[in-house]
Parts: C-alpha cells; sequence; structure tokens
C-alpha cells in the first residue's frame, strides 16, 4: 500500500527542519511564521498551477515568483529569491529525511 504525503508531513516539524537547515544569516532573518507563510503560499501555488507539468527549472522559477509576489501583496514580509530558494531546499531536505527517495507515496493532489 503506497503512503500519503499527509501521513508523515508535519507543518511544526518541518518548519523546525527548515530553520535548522538554514544558514545561520538566514535563521535570524526567518522566523517561524515566515517560513509557515513561505510553505502556505508554495502549497496554494501547486493547488493552483499546472506545476507538476512544466519542467523543474520553470516549476521552481515560477514557485518562487508566486512566493514574491503573494508576500508583497500581503505585506508578509520582503523575502529575495535566493532567500525563498534557501527554504525550498530546507523543505526538500525535510522531504528526503521522512520520505527517503520519495518513491511509494502521493500527495493529496494524485488523489
Amino acid at each position: 500500500m503506497e503512503e500519503k504525503f499527509s501521513d508523515k508531513y508535519d507543518d511544526s516539524e518541518a518548519v523546525a527542519f527548515i530553520l535548522n537547515y538554514l544558514p545561520v544569516e538566514l535563521k535570524e532573518k526567518f522566523t517561524e511564521d515566515d517560513i509557515y507563510y513561505i510553505l502556505d503560499a508554495g502549497e496554494d501555488y501547486y493547488e493552483q498551477s499546472n506545476f507538476f507539468e512544466t519542467d523543474d527549472e520553470t516549476e521552481e522559477r515560477e514557485l518562487i515568483e508566486y512566493i514574491v509576489r503573494e508576500a508583497a501583496k500581503d505585506k508578509a514580509g520582503k523575502f529575495s529569491r535566493e532567500d525563498i530558494l534557501f527554504v525550498l531546499r530546507g523543505e526538500e531536505a525535510y522531504f528526503e529525511s521522512i520520505y527517503g527517495d520519495m518513491d511509494g507515496w502521493t500527495s493529496e493532489i494524485d488523489k
């Protein structure tokens, strides 16, 4: 039986993992709320787009641009593209820490 994405992923654990993953200079820049905002904006993007139908480089660039726009619009913070990329890399590392190579899982989108 395949595992579902939501079976292991825990938002608070992901945020703690990402904050620990970030370089020292970014740890001082981001609060837990900032990380939650970025992750939520990313999830919104996935739900609204054809994210999984484009190439990896385009996907990442569009996701980062979306988060930058939404953060500015919502006055949630002024995040650089590079800073957001570090947060997204931290989330990828969190995924790998709980799912390994991520074979055998399905996201809520895949249902």
